[in-house]
């Protein structure tokens, strides 16, 4: 089962709302494609100074989580590792089973979700990716992001066992499983400790529902996803109804209206932590469909930044680190046993 042992973190009510950014960092591939062990190129990693500009202005300490193309390559650990040197990024571990030793699983979607394989090509492949950073960046990263959120059954004791203090890999009110990943469906935005003797803390990305039918989002959402649902196109209407959306916190095809929405709906179920995400090869146009030229990056940075200047600025949000997080919930959260998901079930396993 997928952490099935959680315990809750319920943050004091006067905590301010914490931001963090946390970027998959990762090698270029073409998205409509099968996946390939070939696909090492990241050229897009000498872009990324263009947004470490805008995390600058408004103080704010990125999470890089870095695959092995990246986290082996010369030239993208000069710039990344400039970036961690002066304070101005924290480094953590994303890994892509595809493009990571040992080579010993066939390429397919199934074993594109690390957690599927057999636990220990996980924990080799892990174990790997986590030397390899340790040894290029000087530090042994204590952060980590699933490529493809493909968190399994056998994940937490891989981390715990590599030193890792905590986990982003759950994408709430999301399933991954018509692919073969996880079902993250009855997850919600709350922070949560797991793992052999709750040691690990998980923070979620930020993505929930938004709009009058919030409060039913998930049994609504699923019916939207019928096959009676998808002939309507029930999805949509609803969206463009505003009566239910499900938004992810990211510049990566979501407009600025959009996040502010999922902003407010998180806030007023009390959330206090908040995951703003996106893929580093969307900095260099044509290597992500949200980035395809010049004017559409200039539009992604624009989004980005006026998403900050909203949260920091307007909301008075701080920025946050997944450690700073996890010291905020172990000296002043309070923790309460998973019975259950008010607005969307019990929390199920992925089985």
């Amino acid at each position: 089962m997928l952490h099935q042992e959680k315990q809750k973190v319920a943050f004091a009510p006067l905590t301010p709302p914490q931001l963090m950014v946390v970027i998959d960092t990762e090698e270029e591939f073409d998205w409509g494609k099968p996946l390939a062990r070939s696909n090492t190129s990241v050229r897009s990693i000498a872009a990324q100074g263009l947004a470490q500009r805008v995390f600058r202005s408004y103080s704010l300490t990125p999470t890089y989580v870095i695959d092995y193309p990246v986290a082996t390559d010369p030239a993208a650990v000069r710039t990344l590792r400039s970036f961690a040197d002066e304070g101005h990024a924290i480094i953590g571990a994303h890994l892509h089973p595809w493009v990571n030793p040992p080579d010993e699983e066939a390429v397919t979607p199934w074993n594109s979700y690390a957690g599927n394989l057999p636990a220990a090509l996980e924990y080799d492949k892990l174990a790997r990716l986590t030397d390899a950073i340790e040894h290029n960046f000087g530090a042994r990263p204590t952060a980590y992001k699933a490529g493809r959120y493909g968190i399994g059954p056998n994940t937490d004791a891989a981390l715990m066992r590599l030193g890792y203090h905590v986990d982003m890999s759950v994408v709430p009110r999301t399933s991954f499983a018509a692919d073969g990943g996880p079902d993250f469906s009855a997850w919600d935005f709350r922070p949560y400790w797991f793992g052999p003797d709750r040691q690990l803390l998980e923070i979620p990305l930020s993505c929930g529902y938004a709009g009058a039918l919030w409060r039913y989002g998930g049994r609504v959402y699923r019916a939207a996803g019928s096959k009676y649902g998808i002939a309507l196109r029930a999805h949509g209407i609803l969206a463009r109804t505003r009566l239910l959306e499900r938004i992810r916190l990211t510049p990566e095809g979501v407009d600025d209206a959009a996040v502010i929405r999922l902003t407010k709906s998180l806030l007023r179920k009390g959330c206090t932590i908040f995951t703003l995400t996106y893929h580093s090869p969307s900095l260099s146009p044509g290597c992500t469909p949200y980035v395809r030229d010049q004017i559409e990056l200039k539009a992604f940075l624009r989004r980005l930044d006026r998403y900050l200047d909203h949260f920091l600025t307007r909301l008075g949000g701080v920025p946050a680190t997944p450690a700073a997080v996890r010291a905020l919930a172990l000296g002043g959260g309070n923790c309460v046993d998973d019975a259950g998901d008010a607005h969307g079930g019990p929390p199920s396993a992925v089985r």
